[in-house]
């Protein structure tokens, strides 16, 4: 009987420790996760390329405010990063490409108009030439 429980007690055990061990093993990969945030690298990098694209396309000169707050959070997201929040450098730096992309395409909207506006200015004045030379009354 003694050795009877002893064989149903051994049993028990071995068939509690793949138990144990999924256990343990489920305790690890929970800490895994817990280890230091990854820096959202990609998503700073893509604010600078945007910035320094629109930098050198002188956007500055037509978008100012918004390149200034591209500027703005993009520094926010790496003091961000340095304070191990990555979720919020990541909103930021995403943000900071965001506000980037919108100031170059502010630029771009804001050149076309001046274009368009001098051709209109250049047509009239060679209708108005065309006119006098023709005699044309205005």
């Amino acid at each position: 009987m003694i050795n009877r429980l002893r064989t149903m007690s051994a049993t028990r055990a071995l068939s509690r420790s793949p138990r144990l061990a999924l256990a343990i093993v489920g305790l690890l990969a929970l800490g895994a996760c817990a280890s230091a945030p990854v820096p959202p690298t990609e998503s700073l990098q893509a604010a600078e390329r945007a910035i320094t694209m629109a930098e050198q396309a002188r956007v500055a000169d037509y978008a100012s405010l918004e390149l200034s707050q591209a500027r703005d959070k993009l520094a926010a997201a790496r003091v961000a990063v340095q304070q191990e929040e990555m979720v919020r450098a990541k909103r930021l730096a995403d943000e900071a490409f965001v506000d980037a992309e919108l100031a170059t395409a502010k630029a771009g909207e804001i050149k076309a108009k001046t274009v368009n506006t001098e051709m209109k200015e250049s047509t009239e004045t060679l209708k108005q030439e065309m006119d006098r030379n023709t005699g044309t009354p205005q």
